[in-house]
Parts: structure tokens; C-alpha cells; sequence
């Protein structure tokens, strides 16, 4: 009766997942039920003594094969999917006494108890027991449920599984390992038929030229010299430029005209001829593919695995991952079966003999074992394997495509094998690792800053420019003026034959004193008329004289161009006769004033100009003298 209490206090539901839906499953209270797993497993095989046991309690479909796939995706990575818990609640949220929910999965439990906390998930053999007779009578029991259509069943099964297995075969075009097993084993075959071909081409064409082949031995060579000659008769002198082109040798060129006419070949008829051309032809061919079939797989090995073509080689490297069956398996084997991988003969052997066991395989084929002293080559491969073991599991589970580890470990063999040779002690694996992190933080900074530096310059100059010819412009324009006195008079000095011109650029220069132009001559030309004349009441006709000169100046070289250099002279002669040196600069400085102050000038009055001339130069060249 406690036992009884007991179970009815803890009902057990069992949760079910197939292909058209969730199913929940109810434990029916018996003895035969709770009594082991031995009655349980005797009933499973009969369904009429297994529904006794277990009964439908609930049903719910997928609405379609999108949320069917989603939902066993969920499932089978341990997560409690929204669908299964809408299916929870509403089949045992109305229960009222404490039930059990029986799971295959413990992740799948925790899950789930999460998500619902109300629910209690477990699992044992005897829950694995039930849920075992449920996969087994599963069709039976949902035969009548509602949600259930005709051959659903087979339907969703075979169509989940398809979606199920494309979901989980994911991977990268471009990573294909298979490409590369394909290419090394056709490539290995293509070793084995071009040598036979080679040799039957050499024994067929040898029966009419048998001295050729002691002359070129390689097999690509000697099939287009056989294709190139035919009948050994035909060769003479003129083709010796076109055998050079194919041999690649004058000297090999005239041996071969030369022993084509001491040959001690036979005949040999045209048909003939044509057939071993025909088959020339074809070795020259496979050849040919043979090449282009290895250069597609040196780019294929850097594309998949950088960091172990890096360290061992295109060859060595396809080779390995073609034993290993993917690069995937080749990651997951330890290193010392990467070490003895390709010399399973020679093992076996060895420990159904007792013997040495072998201390490499392919990767014999390495350089950095062949390298090695017949002491060493143990030790160099067993570390050599530890390294490629560790390349491998970069380039299958790493994301960076890079090949720098690759070259990294590559030095550490090499320093490796000096240490055995002169004892010098190599780097930590630790910190050549530490060292290829650093690198690749700076060449992913590398990228960004160069843009930045090329933009930031550009606008900088681009603002610099600016700024510069703008204070440019004022410092030139806004001098002082004792500078601008200092300046003035060396460039215009020369200039004295011809006036003329002098006032034709003066007058083009003028705009740049365009600010004060009336300020300066009123404060500058009292002072220079007081130091020339001492008597105060002839500085103001003085002043007049000027300021009628300087208007009359300007417009004079268009009406009377001859005119002006004789009016000018006389006054250039008084002030070179001056006696005062002193003084001199100063006159200067005023006819440079009178200079800058003949641009403005003409915008006045040009028609009284010739009627006031006349006076002005008598008055200055009166003035002088006393």
C-alpha cells in the first residue's frame, strides 16, 4: 500500500520525440510495470503486453517541415525549443498530482526543468527501457491520434531526414579536403602510367633510332624530339635551330643530326611513323596535365591548410590528408600516429616480431628528416609530427586563414636541428606562439591606419595651403612704410633712361597701397620738404608743385611721350648735384613717394593736366638756385 501511495504520488510521463511530432507517453500503474527492467524487456517484443505497460497520453504535430527540422536541431543540442514547451503545458499543466517527466537526454532535462521549473525530468534504464518499446510500437500507438494523417509518418521521416542530414553537412566550398585527396591520387597514378609510356615510346621509336635516347633521357623532351624527327633520314643541318628551340642546347642539337647519319637503326615504315607520333603526342599531353594538376593542387593546399603546407610542403602535406582520410581526421590523431602514418606494414610487422618499430613514415619525405644525421632522424620526426599535429588543428578549427604559424613552427624545426648539430638552445613553443599573436594583432591594425594616414595629411595640406598664401597676401601688402622706401629704390634706380615705362609699371603696381593712399604722402612729405628747405613760407608752393606733378604725371605718356624724359631730367640732375650726401636717400625716398602717389592720381581731373604743366617745370627749375 506505502509503494502504491508512493507512485501515485509521482506519476511518470514519458516525452518521445519523432518526426511529425512530440509524443507523451503515460506510464499505466502495475505490478509488472514496477517490478524491473527483466519483465519490461520480455513484454517490449509483444504489443499487447507493452500497452499494458505504457499508453498515449497526448500528440502534438509539426506544422510543417521547417519547425520539424528546427526542433530536432534543438533537441539534438540539449535546448528546450518554445514548441516543447507550449506542448508541456498543455498536456501536463492540468495535472494536479507531482508527476516525473522520463527524457532520453540529460542535457535535454536540465534544459527543459529550466524552462519549466514545475517540471521534474529523470532518466534511468528503466525510463530507457519504456522509451526503447515506444521507438519500437510507435506507429501503433499514434495510429489513432487525431493530428495523425494518413502515411505521415513515412512521409515526415524521410523527409526530415534529408533536411536533417544537409543541415548538419556544412561546410566551405573552397575548404574541400576531398579535392586534394582526388589530386594526389591521380597524380600519383599519372607518375606510374607516364613512366610506362615513356618506356614503351623509347622502346618503339629505339627500334629506328636507338642512339637518341643517350642523347636526351628525359621523357617529355625525348617525345617531342620523336615527333619532331619521324624518319631519322629527313634530319639534316637546316633543322638544327628548330631541335635547339626543343632541346634547349646547340651542342645537343648537332649530336643528335649527327647521329641520325651514323645511326644503326632500322627502317621503318610511314604507318608506323604515324602511330608513334600520334602517341608522342598523347604522353606530351598527359604531361602537360600532369603539371597544370599539380599547380592547381600547390594552390588548392594553401587554400585549405596554409599553415601545414607552410611547414612540410605541398606534397608532403596532401599526402598526409589523403591517409588520414580528411584534415578532420588528421587533426584529431595524436602526434606520434601523425609520426609512423604511411608505415603501417612496417609496424605491424614489427610488433608481431618483437622488433624496432619504425620512426616515420611519409613524413620521411620531408626535407628537415633527410637533412638530419642517421642519429637525429628519430628525434627530428617525432618533433616534426608533434608540430604538423599542431598545424593541422589550426588550419581545421581555426578561422584566421593565415599561414604564419606554419612559417613560425618551420624556424623552430630548424632551430631544432642546429641545436642537435652545434648545441644551441631554440625558443619555447610558448613564446613563438606568443610572437605570431603579437604579429597578427599588428597586421590587423595595419590596414585601418594606413587610411587614416593618408586622409588626415591630405586634408592638412589641403588646409595648410590655405593659410599660408592668405597671411602671405597681407604681410606683403600691409608693409611699413619706411620698408617700403628702403625696397623701392634699388628696383627703380636703373630705370632712369626711361621714365616712361618707369611710370607705365608704376601705375601697375600702384593697387597694392590701395588702403591709405591720401594718409601717407600728407604725414610723409612736410618732413622730407623741411629738411630739404629750411624757410617754412616756401615748403607750401613746394607742396602744391608736387601734388600738380604728381597728377600731371600720369596721364602725360599717352598725349606727349617725348616730353616727359626732357621735363625729368633736369630734376633727377638737382638732386644728384645736391652737395649734402646726407640728404640724397631722402630726395629718393620722396620720389619714390611721388611714385606710389601718381596711381591714384589719375582718376581726378586728366583734361587740366596739360594746361598746368607748363608752370610747374619752370618752378622747379627755378627753384634751385637760390
Amino acid at each position: 500500500a506505502k509503494k502504491k501511495q508512493k507512485r501515485m504520488a509521482a506519476q511518470v510521463f514519458l516525452l518521445f520525440e519523432s518526426a511529425p511530432g512530440y509524443a507523451i507517453f503515460k506510464e499505466i500503474e502495475s505490478e509488472e510495470a514496477a517490478s524491473n527492467e527483466a519483465s519490461v524487456q520480455s513484454s517490449i517484443n509483444n504489443f499487447k503486453e507493452f500497452h499494458r505497460m505504457v499508453k498515449l497520453h497526448s500528440f502534438h504535430a509539426f506544422p510543417n517541415g521547417e519547425t520539424a527540422l528546427e526542433n530536432i536541431n534543438d533537441v539534438s543540442e540539449g535546448i528546450c525549443n518554445k514548441l516543447l514547451t507550449k506542448c508541456l503545458k498543455a498536456s501536463l499543466g492540468k495535472t494536479k498530482t507531482k508527476f516525473v517527466l522520463g527524457v532520453a537526454e540529460e542535457k535535454l532535462g536540465s534544459a527543459i526543468q529550466e524552462a519549466n521549473p514545475t517540471v521534474t525530468c529523470q532518466k534511468n534504464g528503466h525510463i530507457l527501457e519504456l522509451l526503447r518499446g515506444i521507438r519500437l510500437h510507435f506507429d501503433k500507438f499514434v495510429k489513432d491520434a487525431p493530428d495523425m494523417k494518413k502515411d505521415l509518418l513515412q512521409t515526415s521521416r524521410r523527409a526530415l531526414g534529408h533536411s536533417y542530414s544537409r543541415s548538419k553537412v556544412k561546410f566551405n566550398v573552397n575548404r574541400v579536403d576531398n579535392m586534394v585527396i582526388q589530386s594526389i591520387a591521380l597524380s600519383d597514378q599519372l607518375d606510374k602510367d607516364l613512366n610506362t609510356f615513356s618506356m614503351r615510346v623509347r622502346e618503339w621509336y629505339a627500334w629506328h633510332f636507338p642512339e637518341l635516347y643517350t642523347i636526351v633521357s628525359e621523357p617529355q623532351m625525348y617525345a617531342k624530339v620523336v615527333k619532331f624527327v619521324g624518319n631519322k633520314s629527313t634530319l639534316s643541318d637546316d633543322s638544327l635551330d628548330e631541335l635547339e628551340e626543343i632541346v634547349n642546347d646547340r651542342t645537343k642539337a648537332e649530336s643528335i643530326v649527327k647521329a641520325a647519319r651514323i645511326s644503326m637503326g632500322t627502317d621503318i615504315a610511314p604507318i608506323d611513323l604515324v602511330n608513334i607520333s600520334k602517341f608522342a603526342d598523347r604522353v606530351i599531353d598527359l604531361i602537360d596535365f600532369k603539371n597544370n594538376l599539380q599547380a592547381y593542387m600547390k594552390n588548392k593546399m594553401h587554400t585549405i591548410s596554409p599553415n601545414l603546407t607552410a611547414l612540410v610542403g605541398e606534397q608532403v602535406g596532401a599526402r598526409l590528408i589523403s591517409k588520414a582520410g580528411s584534415l578532420t581526421n588528421l587533426a584529431k590523431y595524436p602526434a606520434s600516429t601523425v609520426q609512423i602514418l604511411g608505415a603501417e606494414k612496417a609496424l605491424f610487422r614489427a610488433l608481431k616480431t618483437k622488433s624496432a618499430t619504425p620512426k616515420y613514415g611519409l613524413l620521411f619525405q620531408s626535407g628537415f628528416v633527410q637533412k638530419a644525421t642517421l642519429k637525429n632522424k628519430g628525434r627530428i620526426s617525432r618533433y616534426l609530427a608533434n608540430k604538423c599535429s599542431i598545424a593541422c588543428r589550426v588550419d581545421c578549427f581555426g578561422e584566421l586563414g593565415t599561414d604564419k604559424y606554419g612559417k613560425r613552427m618551420k624556424e623552430q624545426v630548424e632551430e631544432r636541428l642546429n641545436f642537435y648539430t652545434t648545441g644551441k638552445i631554440p625558443t619555447k613553443n610558448l613564446d613563438a606562439m606568443k610572437q605570431v599573436l603579437a604579429d597578427l594583432k599588428k597586421d590587423a591594425k595595419k590596414p585601418a591606419t594606413p587610411k587614416k594616414t593618408k586622409k588626415e595629411p591630405v586634408e592638412e595640406e589641403e588646409e595648410a595651403t590655405p593659410a599660408k598664401k592668405k597671411p602671405a597676401t597681407p604681410k606683403k601688402a600691409q608693409p611699413t612704410e619706411d620698408d617700403m622706401e628702403v625696397e623701392a629704390p634699388p628696383k627703380r634706380t636703373p630705370k632712369k633712361k626711361a621714365p616712361v615705362v618707369e611710370e607705365e609699371e608704376e601705375e601697375e603696381e600702384a593697387p597694392t597701397p590701395k588702403k591709405t593712399p591720401k594718409k601717407t604722402p600728407k604725414k610723409k612729405a612736410p618732413v622730407v620738404e623741411e629738411e630739404e628747405e629750411a624757410p617754412p613760407k616756401r615748403t607750401p608752393k613746394k607742396k602744391a608743385a608736387v601734388v600738380e606733378e604728381e597728377e600731371e604725371e600720369a596721364p602725360t605718356p599717352k598725349k606727349t611721350p617725348k616730353k616727359t624724359p626732357k621735363k625729368k631730367a633736369p630734376v633727377v640732375e638737382e638732386e644728384e648735384e645736391a652737395p649734402p650726401p646726407k640728404r640724397t636717400p631722402k630726395k629718393k625716398a620722396a620720389v619714390v613717394e611721388e611714385e606710389e602717389e601718381e596711381a591714384p592720381t589719375p582718376k581726378k581731373t586728366p583734361k587740366k593736366t596739360p594746361k598746368k604743366k607748363a608752370p610747374v617745370v619752370e618752378e622747379e627749375e627755378e627753384a634751385p638756385p637760390p
